[in-house]
Order: structure tokens, then sequence, then C-alpha cells
């Protein structure tokens, strides 16, 4: 593990995306079981939000109906914010259709900031970013930056270096090691933005630690100390998170106010997804 941070980004810190004199949170709020998060998210400094256009469509409705009711209640702040709409169609042809459809039937939202392409492998990206080029070059929608969200390491690097994107999605937790030691390693140090995304991954309630012999004695992480452990490492600028409750942005906050985690939090964390797996070594105790 590389060395960490002296401190983790707060709520409303800001960030610049690309060169497009937007700025977001280092904190993006994705699918939401409930409305109220949003309004709670925005007052708590977050600004950035990500919806998608297609895949999982049911599940981000409760993040679509809680951004309406915000700009209806709050016409003045649409600037204020920047919306990440994602999809998932592979084929060119299909790459404008779904945005469109989640502008018309998003009241107030008016346009998308960012367009990103969602779950992109190497074999086919280049094709989809053709069309995405189109979107930025002819402010398809309001878009002025693009985004990829990753599920090929490999085809992250060199899309990175070639500067063609604003910010970059991948997946890194304590059940999917490797990515930091795959790809994080190779991030320049002038990288686009660097969000990752399924950071919970891995996290056990307590009943189902106390089931595999975690008792009481030991530490039960919180589902918020899964983001420090993802923003311990210095190659990621911010997390796409989803919060269960409006508590959890206030519980978000507390955590990242603990710091990142250290080697030893770290590799605990690590243990535990070993746990989970069936191969853990001796857990320490607190």
């Amino acid at each position: 593990m590389a060395s960490p941070p002296r401190a983790l980004p707060k709520l409303s810190d800001r960030l610049p995306l690309g060169t497009t004199g937007r700025q977001v949170s280092p904190f993006c709020v994705g699918m939401l079981p409930d409305p109220a998060v949003v309004a709670a998210a925005f007052e708590a400094g977050i600004n950035f939000f990500f919806i998608s256009a297609d895949m999982h469509w049911p599940l981000y409705e409760a993040t679509r109906y809680g951004l309406a009711q915000l700009l209806a209640s709050r016409p003045g702040i649409r600037d204020e914010i920047v919306v990440g709409l994602v999809s998932y169609a592979t084929q060119p042809e299909f790459c404008s259709a779904p945005f469109r459809e989640v502008i018309e039937l998003t009241p107030h939202l008016g346009t998308m900031d960012l367009a990103i392409a969602g779950g992109a492998y190497g074999h086919e990206i280049d094709k989809r970013l053709t069309a995405y080029s189109r979107h930025r070059k002819s402010a398809f929608l309001g878009t002025v930056s693009l985004g990829i969200s990753f599920h090929d390491r490999p085809a992250v690097i060199p899309l990175f270096d070639h500067g063609v994107i604003d910010i970059g999605f991948v997946r890194s937790n304590p059940l999917f090691p490797n990515a930091a030691a795959e790809l994080l390693r190779s991030v320049r140090e002038d990288h686009p933005l660097l969000f990752n995304f399924k950071s919970t991954t891995g996290w056990m309630p307590r009943e189902q630690l106390l089931a595999l012999g975690v008792g009481d004695d030991c530490w039960h992480p919180h589902h918020a100390d899964y983001y420090r452990f993802a923003l311990s490492h210095p190659a990621f600028d911010g997390i796409l998170c989803s919060l269960p409750t409006a508590a959890a942005v206030r519980e978000l906050a507390d955590a990242m106010a603990r710091g990142p985690l250290d080697e030893t939090d770290h590799q605990y964390l690590l243990d535990l997804a070993e746990l989970g797996r069936g191969k853990a070594r001796m857990l320490r105790a607190e």
C-alpha cells in the first residue's frame, strides 16, 4: 500500500473537472433508496451526482426524483451542481437516446454536464468515444465533460495518458485488492480525476461477522470505513457512493474526519475479506 495522504477530503471540497471550469465534490452520489438523501448531501457540501440512463434504471429512480425535488425547491442552484449521466450501450448509434430520455423524464434538470461511457472495455471503447466526443464538441444536451467507468483495468492507462476524458471511475475494494497493485501504481501524477466505485463491497454487518467468529472484542468496521480504505490510496481523487439514508451523509463526513486507514487497519479489512472467503489469517482484537 502506498503512503496514505495526511487527510481525507471534506464533502465540501472541490476538484477541477478537466479544463471545463466546472468544480466537483470528491464525493459523487449514485443510486439511492431515499430521495431525501439528495438534499441532505447537497446541504452537506456534495454537488456531484451520477445517474444511469439505461442499466439499473429503476435503482436510480430515487436519485432522479431527489434531484428533481431539490431543483424545484432551489431553482437557482442548477449551476452549482454537476450531473453525470452514464449509458452502458456500446453501439455508437445508441449513445444519444438514453441521455435524452433522462433529461425528458427528470423535471428541472435541463442539461447533463458530464456524459459517461459505462462498463467500458478496451476492445470497444474507442468506437463509443467517437460518439461521446461529438457530444462534447456539439454540447449535446449541455455536455461539457466526458467520463468513463471502466470494467477493464488495462484500458484505463492508455485513455488517461491520451487525455481524452475528464474523469474515470474504477473499482478497488478489499475483495479486489489487485486493482491497487495492477493499476494505481501506473497512474501518472497529472492524471484526470480518478474516482473509485464499489468501495464498500466486502462490508459485513455485525451478525455476519459474529457468524464468522469475529466477536465484539474485535473491530467491526462501519460501512463508511470502506470509503476510507479506498481514499487511503493517493491516486484516488474521490468516490462514487451510495448512501442508504440522510443520516449516512453525516456518517460519511465523520468517517472522513477520522483520516485514512493506517497500515494495520488497511490490512485488517483485507483480512476480513479473506475471512469471508474462508481463508483468513488470525484477526487482531481491539
